[in-house]
């Protein structure tokens, strides 16, 4: 007697609403968190010091990637890529309060000589022209006063960059405290998706968009 073979399919349980959003929501966490921890994060603007580049309240977004895979939660880069160039706008965390993280742009690379001499900046003894660089103060401070205005010369050492904000006056910047470590690097601003002005409560649309150099 021959055994009929059963032709019914097994039918799975179908998952109910709350578990396929639970899911859902997970999946996005963890894509949000490896999009953050690896390409790209935004940071907002609270000071002057790049004004105009940036502005107070201008929402920026930061590539992450461009200088390398960093493992998570530390300094560590495991798939180097390249190092910043003079004129990156660079996110870092600060030396002296690793809770911080500043914003400025890149002046010099390992091996570069800084100078500045009466607010004249040079690079390798070659004076440097930035149609971005803005100063407000027609005031100089001596050298034995201050850095502000004359300062150095010194080499970036190794491993390190030297980085001014472009609102030259009135930035706290390695004139001040030194050199950035690489390792402390988190990324390239590259464009602003964001701008709100506080003072007079409203959106500069003109600002959306534009993209950081």
């Amino acid at each position: 007697m021959k055994q009929k073979n059963s032709s019914k399919k097994e039918i799975k349980p179908k998952k109910s609403n709350l578990r396929e959003n639970i899911e859902a929501i997970i999946l996005a966490i963890i894509i949000a968190l490896f999009v953050r921890t690896f390409i790209i994060q935004a940071f907002k603007i609270p000071s002057g010091s790049m004004k105009n580049t940036l502005q107070i309240g201008d929402h920026i977004l930061v590539n992450k990637f461009i200088y390398g895979v960093k493992l998570p939660f530390t300094s560590t880069t495991i798939i180097p890529y390249k190092n910043p160039q003079r004129g990156d706008i660079v996110v870092f965390k600060f030396k002296e309060d690793p809770k911080k993280d500043f914003i400025k742009r890149t002046i010099g690379v390992p091996g570069d000589v800084i100078e500045i001499r009466n607010k004249e900046l040079y690079v390798n003894k070659k004076h440097l022209e930035q149609d971005y660089a803005i100063y407000t103060d027609l005031h100089i401070i001596p050298k034995a006063m201050q850095p502000r205005d004359n300062f150095g010369p010194v080499t970036v050492p190794e491993d390190s960059i030297f980085v001014m904000g472009d609102n030259r006056d009135h930035s706290y910047d390695s004139r001040f405290w030194g050199f950035v470590d690489l390792k402390d690097v988190k990324g390239r601003a590259f464009i602003i998706y964001w701008s709100w002005d506080n003072d007079n409560f409203g959106v500069r649309w003109g600002r959306i968009g534009k993209i950081l150099e």
